[in-house]
């Protein structure tokens, strides 16, 4: 008899786990500042008290600058003013944790937008810048307890680029409506928001 045919002639036992189980409701559910629990809650994106700093990428600078314009318009849209927006450039997507370490470091802002675009090219090195971004600007996000959005795009051509910051399908713009979401979580939220 092969393994799999023993495997197979085990009998099979269903474990029922007390956790698991449903408890009978209680009465309705529990309220939390005249909410119920189960009520979610979605974040505003309302940018009228908040400071906002964008870190941009140089590199494929045809298409960041676009990423850029889409991220100011989102901001402008949800009330950022402009004096409290702040625009970084660095050379390439792998500086980007960085400075936004450094921003998020200063504690001037309440949530940062990484900018920049990775286009494959013939080599491996398209791998590994993508990851050096992705990880470090998710570093970035857990260490600092300020919200940092991702707005690199990795693409397999010029075009996907072109496309993915063009009016209408910005991800530039996205990621800007991210960082406000999000920043206004964290004061609902987060226990070492100011915001009480």
């Amino acid at each position: 008899m092969t393994t799999w045919g023993r495997v197979a002639s085990i009998p099979r036992r269903r474990w029922v786990f007390s956790f698991l189980a449903p408890t009978p409701a209680a009465g309705p559910p529990p309220r939390i500042e005249g909410k119920f629990v189960s009520e979610p809650f979605r974040a505003p994106l309302d940018g009228s008290d908040l400071h906002v700093a964008v870190v941009r990428s140089r590199f494929t600078e045809e298409v960041t600058e676009r990423l850029l314009a889409g991220a100011l318009e989102g901001l402008h849209e949800h009330g950022v003013e402009v004096a409290r927006i702040q625009v970084v450039e660095v050379p390439g997507s792998v500086e980007l944790p960085v400075a936004a370490r450094w921003i998020a470091e200063r504690g001037q802002v309440d949530a940062i937008v990484c900018l920049g675009t990775v286009i494959r090219g013939e080599t491996d090195h398209y791998d590994y810048v993508c990851q050096m971004a992705a990880e470090g600007i998710l570093q970035v996000n857990l260490q600092s307890d300020i919200p940092v959005s991702f707005g690199v795009l990795t693409c397999q051509n010029r075009d996907q680029a072109m496309a993915r910051s063009a009016p209408g399908k910005n991800r530039g713009k996205d990621a800007a409506l991210v960082a406000l979401e999000m920043a206004n979580l964290r004061r609902r939220l987060s226990p070492s928001s100011n915001s009480d």
